[in-house]
């Protein structure tokens, strides 16, 4: 088992589900359903995912794929906001980010 292998695909697979969640979110603002392009889009980039799953349950445990996707996802919302939608952050979600990092340091094995 080589975690860095587990962590580098579940960067990967977060990504992945992170632009399916964006074109259901496209698919829910237009009003459109479940067999809009948009949302068959969605839905294929949620099954490749299931595949970067499998990836990264091979190299890493359960638990430590929960606080890497939790992390990984907290570090692209944080980014897409500050990047996309010229959010700003405070002190606080600084430290949170700080926590978040923390918890994955803590959580990982390399032996």
């Amino acid at each position: 088992m080589n975690p860095y292998i587990g962590y580098a695909a579940c960067l990967a697979a977060t990504l992945v589900v992170t632009v399916g969640d964006f074109f259901v979110k496209k698919a829910a603002d237009a009003g459109l359903g479940f067999t809009s392009w948009q949302f068959l889009l969605a839905f294929a980039f949620y099954a490749a995912s299931s595949a970067l799953w499998l990836v990264v349950l091979r190299h890493v445990t359960l638990a430590q794929m929960g606080v890497a996707f939790s992390a990984f996802s907290l570090l692209l919302l944080v980014a897409m906001g500050v990047i996309l939608f010229g959010e700003k952050l405070a002190l606080r979600e600084y430290l949170g980010i700080a926590c978040a990092i923390a918890a994955m340091v803590l959580m990982s094995r390399t032996a």
